[in-house]
């Protein structure tokens, strides 16, 4: 497995910069696992439920949307699992979920929004904006070799230095 920095991929990024640097974000995507950490930006961008779904039929997937300014915003929200009634949270749910609203919405910039609360070791505040750099699973563990790194799945993130730049983000 190619080592997740220095990979060579180095002059793809700057294409995919060059490419993208002009290029207008109209379209957001915000996946959030709890309903009660969504409730507050449904109501700050007075986003409205989707009663026509765009998802899967069966699937307790909750889309609000809206206008904000000259965006086009999508709050997607897991829902509650069928059998137990509790948010659909973790890594299974919010990438389904995620990979779903990318095929029915072809979004420009996907937020993945939540308290994070773990990350408060590691020095994370409740507000704080991170941009990936780079993604891996953090409870996929396969104990056999070569399976190991897969099981970790670490990839780069889309470089976005304009809007890490912008908006001042950690």
């Amino acid at each position: 497995m190619a080592p997740p920095h220095g990979d060579g991929n180095e002059v793809a990024e700057e294409v995919m910069v060059t490419e993208t640097e002009e290029r207008a974000i109209s379209t957001i995507v915000i996946v959030i696992a709890m309903q009660e950490e969504a409730i507050p930006l449904i109501a700050k961008f007075n986003l409205s439920q989707d009663t026509n779904s765009l998802f899967p039929k069966g699937v307790p997937w909750v889309r609000y949307h809206g206008m904000y300014r000259d965006l086009n915003i999508n709050l997607i929200w897991p829902g509650k699992d069928l059998n137990i009634g509790v948010n659909s949270v973790c890594t299974v749910s919010a990438s389904l979920v995620t990979y779903a609203s990318i095929q029915a919405l072809n979004p420009d910039l996907i937020i993945n929004a939540g308290t994070s609360g773990g990350f408060k070791a590691k020095g994370a505040c409740i507000g704080d904006v991170y941009v990936a750099s780079d993604v891996a699973f953090h409870d996929r563990r396969i104990p056999i070799p070569v399976y190991d790194a897969y099981g970790v799945g670490a990839r780069r993130s889309f470089f976005t230095p304009n809007l890490v730049k912008a908006l001042s983000l950690k």
